[in-house]
């Protein structure tokens, strides 16, 4: 009786280890996601911040060169050239920024960050 005591009482132990085992690994595996997730979050916060700040300082040149523009034109024609002239910068910046984006998207980078981040496997 003593030895099947002490048996169910290894067998006990040995659960509990095991199951200690596997709750650490599932507690390392879910924390691995969750940093990855948030870094992944960050890098595009900080993407998207640098796109405003690029678009803004762009949309100040713009806005800078039309003023002095302006002011420099004497008749209806000049000024009729300039607002042509603007219009075609405007166009020409919000083209690259549409492709500048475009570029970024046909990366996929989010899609292959949160492919990688399903993908690991609890490893054994």
């Amino acid at each position: 009786m003593t030895e099947l005591s002490e048996q169910s009482a290894e067998l006990v132990e040995q659960s509990v280890a095991d199951t200690a085992t596997r709750l650490t690994k599932a507690n390392k595996n879910a924390l691995d996601f969750l940093m990855g997730a948030q870094k992944a979050m960050l890098e595009e916060m900080v993407f998207a911040g640098n796109e405003m700040l690029e678009r803004t300082r762009t949309e100040t040149h713009l806005l800078s060169e039309f003023v002095s523009k302006m002011a420099g034109s004497h008749s209806v024609r000049d000024l009729k050239t300039v607002y042509e002239e603007c219009g075609r910068h405007q166009i020409d910046f919000i083209r690259r920024d549409n492709d500048r984006l475009f570029r970024h998207g046909e990366r996929e980078r989010m899609i292959e960050t949160a492919t990688k981040l399903f993908s690991k496997s609890p490893q054994n």
